[in-house]
């Protein structure tokens, strides 16, 4: 645990960052399973189904953005689209849903289309 002088020099503790982190992947991937089930159900195929994926993943990055990160990120001073007082890196934060809810996503996918279209 950070000693009190050790936060005053640096006010970002890695435990929350690593809970940020952990809470930002769980929503993606419990999103991503939910989108799946949603292309499986509207019969999407091929493109269309990975282009619905991308489309919903950059739109939950964005409200999660707007909701939770820029009104306490802008308050205090940071530019906007500045993820660094709460996550690693912008890269992980803007990019890593599409990454980490993938394999989620295919395997509901593919269930939902088979179950609907069977």
């Amino acid at each position: 645990m950070p000693t009190e002088r050790e936060l005053q020099v640096a006010p970002i503790v890695p435990e929350s960052v690593m809970h940020n982190t952990k809470a930002l992947s769980n929503l993606q991937t419990l999103t991503a399973s939910i989108f799946g089930a949603a292309a499986g159900i509207l019969g999407l195929e091929s493109y269309g189904g990975f282009l619905f994926y991308l489309v919903f993943t950059v739109l939950t990055t964005v409200l999660f953005y707007a909701i939770r990160v820029a009104p306490t990120s802008l308050s205090a001073g940071h530019g906007p689209f500045d993820t660094s007082r709460y996550f690693r890196t912008q890269f992980e934060f803007w990019t890593g849903g599409l990454f980490n809810g993938l394999a989620g996503y295919i395997l509901t996918w593919t269930l939902f289309y088979g179950l609907v279209r069977a």
